[in-house]
């Protein structure tokens, strides 16, 4: 786990905020070749992440002190190509896994400085200086009723090296430390991939969302909003489903059936139970969901004004093949707001598709 830990954290907020005080104003760029290793023990005792950064290249290897024996995470980083592949180390049973990424990979120097920048609210007291693992620090703290926190900040670069959180009454508990820093660069076998990730690493990568969406609409993805993901728009609106192929968002206008849950409740979801015809045709049942087959026309349905999150079920009858579901959060972008259910396949239903809000674009009103 890197640095990014500090920012679930609301005391660390306080923190971080305590080693602004003109401190970017001070500090050098930071370094691209480096060696880095530090102690989070905020969440997880003993949780240790190691950082290597050569120029593009950058490799990060997550272990437990507590767990000698326990398997290290390493993710290998191109930060030209924007991709990372992932592997268990040293058993590689589990195989590779690759991706793509975008911004913070989880550099320490662009988290700290991003964090600083966010944070600096507060007047800290600079109570000393000293020196860590070689490297000159201020020593900063600041009070709270909860207690003190006292950091240790790099003065030449700005990496917070250490951080105790002290209680009114208690003894200081260390909650991260920088045991390793070193500006020399790492040997390049560092980042070479291990024989067994090789296949992975020249397989094509899966699209992202973004590129998925692209192809699916043929249009921007910056048009649409995945409709599964939360929280719901405080703001209400009329909302309009819409069944189209992927590709050529034609409509699908017949075999399909649609139902709806509006007083679904995450912190006590229904069981719902579902009978599946030899036709393909599906009943619904348990919780509040209910049909509204009869309200579609040419693959239209008008939901209403539904809550700021609700179940729906589409099914586009096949036999063996049942409805795709999903947790829908209402996004408004219009006092009549486009859903989409992109069928990814309309031969092969249990292909799936995706559901999106249309934010504008060619997509965003009904077609005449």
């Amino acid at each position: 786990m890197s640095l990014r830990f500090l920012a679930h954290c609301a005391a660390c907020a306080v923190l971080l905020a305590a080693c602004e005080t003109s401190l970017r104003a001070q500090t050098a760029p930071a370094p691209t070749a480096y060696t880095i290793t530090a102690t989070n023990s905020m969440m997880v005792a003993g949780q240790v992440t190691k950082t290597y950064r050569l120029g593009s290249k950058a490799l990060v290897d997550q272990s437990n002190a507590a767990d000698p024996k326990a398997p290290h995470i390493r993710s290998l980083y191109d930060l030209a190509k924007h991709t990372n592949l992932t592997w268990s180390w040293p058993d590689f049973s589990g195989g590779c896994g690759t991706g793509a990424f975008s911004g913070d990979w989880g550099d320490p120097f662009v988290f700290s400085a991003s964090l600083l920048d966010d944070l600096n609210k507060q007047n800290p007291k600079q109570v000393g200086t000293t020196t860590v693992l070689g490297f000159s620090a201020k020593v900063l703290e600041v009070s709270s009723p909860d207690g003190t926190m006292r950091v240790w900040v790099d003065t030449k670069y700005g990496l917070l090296l250490k951080a105790q959180s002290i209680p009114p009454n208690g003894a200081p508990r260390t909650i991260i430390e920088v045991t390793e820093m070193s500006f020399a660069p790492p040997p390049a076998s560092v980042f070479a991939v291990p024989a067994n990730c090789a296949a992975a690493a020249a397989a094509p990568l899966p699209p992202t969302e973004a590129e998925r969406i692209a192809a699916e609409t043929g249009d921007s993805a910056d048009n649409y909003v995945n409709a599964i993901y939360g929280p719901g728009s405080k703001n209400s609106c009329a909302v309009i489903l819409r069944v189209v192929r992927a590709g050529t968002m034609t409509p699908i206008t017949n075999r399909l059936q649609v139902a709806i849950d509006t007083s679904y409740n995450v912190d006590n979801p229904p069981h719902y139970v579902y009978g599946m015809g030899t036709d393909g045709t599906q009943t619904f049942s348990g919780g509040g969901i209910h049909e509204i087959t009869n309200q579609i026309h040419n693959g239209i349905v008008r939901l209403g004004i539904p809550p700021a999150y609700f179940m729906l079920d589409v099914n586009l009858m096949k036999p063996g093949t049942g409805a795709s579901e999903a947790l829908i959060y209402r996004q408004c972008f219009a006092p009549t707001t486009i859903l989409l259910f992109v069928v990814k396949d309309a031969d092969n239903p249990s292909a799936g598709g995706d559901f999106l809000w249309v934010k504008s674009g060619k997509y965003a009103t009904l077609p005449r």
